[in-house]
């Protein structure tokens, strides 16, 4: 496990730091793919937390371990260590990604519960007026997850249900990944060439 980084001010010409955590829920794929990409160049250093029902979800759908995602991060933190560096809105970073999002996590998030360090790294974040990306899985939504969404919403969260968008042609899951990805690494303004970028419909015959 990687150690935690000075919670002070980052100098001038640190890189930029992202959060991204990895839930129980399904899509485990779409963290796992967030990670692979940041690692490559592009001055952004990564933060990574992994709840135990994320470790399942990466075995059970990508038959990866906790370990072999942990070497994808930069820096790892145990989610029950309430007193890690980005638990304090003194720790600069870009902003947060959930990438599953529960929703128990959600909902954890929605109530300010701070339960884990998941969700006060996330709370900080908002309180901070940071960028907060939750890619909700669940289907069908009921009340409860719908009003959380809201709440999240109103307090500046953005919810990105990791749904496929079909009008580039997909021709494999992988692509499918790619195009969410890409799009929410648009949220934080991270260069990147994952998916085409739409250029207007064809034309009719």
């Amino acid at each position: 496990m990687g150690a935690s980084p000075d919670a002070s001010a980052a100098p001038p010409d640190a890189p930029r730091r992202l959060i991204v955590a990895i839930t129980g829920a399904t899509g485990a794929v779409y963290g796992v793919r967030l990670l692979q990409v940041l690692r490559d160049p592009r001055g952004i250093e990564t933060h990574l937390l992994v709840s135990d029902a994320g470790v399942l979800s990466l075995h059970q759908e990508l038959d990866m371990n906790r370990k072999q995602v942990e070497a994808l991060a930069d820096v790892v933190y145990n989610v029950r260590d309430i007193g890690a560096a980005i638990a304090s809105g003194s720790f600069q970073s870009e902003g947060m990604i959930v990438a599953p999002c529960s929703m128990k996590t959600l909902a954890s998030i929605a109530h300010g519960l701070s339960d884990n360090l998941i969700a006060r790294a996330a709370d900080v974040v908002l309180k901070e007026r940071r960028r907060l990306v939750l890619l909700a899985r669940e289907t069908p939504l009921n009340l409860a997850h719908l009003r959380n969404m809201t709440a999240v919403t109103e307090m500046g969260g953005i919810i990105y249900p990791p749904l496929p968008g079909f009008y580039q042609r997909p021709r494999t899951i992988a692509e499918m990944v790619d195009h969410t990805v890409g799009r929410v690494l648009d949220l934080f303004a991270v260069p990147h060439a994952l998916t085409p970028r739409w250029n207007g419909l064809k034309a009719t015959e």
